[in-house]
């Protein structure tokens, strides 16, 4: 009976979580009338709205653009954030635990508070209107994500490290050789993280993007939001649809990674 009560349970949460996508993916198959019947189902199906918002948009080119700022945003914090997660990790110095508060501690800034500053610094490197801004700032690394690999990296025996040294590695190769791949979900889990928060930004392509060549979907959406939305023509279904060919992707992606997702969470700050 516990065993039946839980099942249920999950199968109510999941229904919730998976409704509004479902909603979303039969919006995307209705002519302009029908967006908002609140029909699973369609009444009328079309594959139209699918065929017109590639005609309606440069979505290809969107989806290229995202496509590139959020992979390289991804590897940029990713690679970054292991550096100097295993720094604080592995590395015994005067000040560690301070300089890590002082790390942690950026975390309660608002993003509103170097919003300007931000903008001025890569307005005066003539950056505004590019997409390097978008993924760029990652190379300074993440103050949360430094924290979650820490936390996996103090996990980690530090005898196979003290063997490498005493054979001749170096920090470098010790790092790379060995850290990194027992760390494998944790980095995997730091992708991810930052591949949906890339994907799906749109304040930073509102603020530093300006020709619709540039536009990541996000913004791209935003665009279509204010032409069908706010115009007078309400064509909500050519909103929908590009909102699905948004999400598909992420979903995907979850899918794939979703074994080293799920041990990377089960597993990271468990030691140390």
């Amino acid at each position: 009976m516990k065993r039946i009560l839980v099942w249920a349970a999950l199968g109510v949460i999941s229904v919730l979580f998976a409704y509004p996508f479902v909603w979303l993916l039969s919006a995307s198959f209705k002519p302009r009338g029908e967006v908002f019947d609140h029909r699973l189902i369609p009444e009328t199906f079309t594959f139209d709205n699918y065929i017109k918002v590639w005609q309606e948009a440069p979505m290809a080119l969107w989806l290229l653009n995202t496509a590139f700022v959020t992979v390289m945003a991804a590897i940029a914090v990713t690679v970054t954030s292991a550096m100097v997660a295993w720094g604080f990790a592995y590395f015994r110095f005067p000040g560690r635990g301070p300089l890590f508060g002082l790390v942690l501690a950026t975390m309660m800034l608002p993003g509103a508070v170097t919003m300007i500053p931000t903008y001025l610094i890569w307005n005066s490197l003539g950056m505004v209107g590019t997409l390097t801004p978008l993924w760029a700032q990652n190379l300074f690394g993440s103050a949360f994500y430094i924290f979650l690999l820490r936390q996996f990296f103090l996990g980690l025996p530090r005898e196979p490290f003290e063997a490498a040294r005493v054979d001749g590695a170096n920090n470098w190769q010790i790092f790379t050789r060995i850290a990194l791949p027992l760390c494998r979900p944790a980095i995997v889990v730091t992708w991810l993280f930052e591949f949906q928060a890339a994907w799906t930004d749109l304040m930073r392509p509102l603020i530093y993007l300006r020709d619709s060549t540039t536009f990541t979907v996000p913004r791209g959406l935003k665009a279509l939001l204010d032409q069908y939305g706010f115009g007078g023509e309400w064509h909500w279904e050519i909103v929908m649809t590009a909102s699905v060919i948004t999400t598909v992707p992420m979903i995907v992606l979850f899918f794939v990674g979703q074994r080293h997702f799920v041990r990377g969470i089960a597993t990271t700050g468990s030691k140390g």
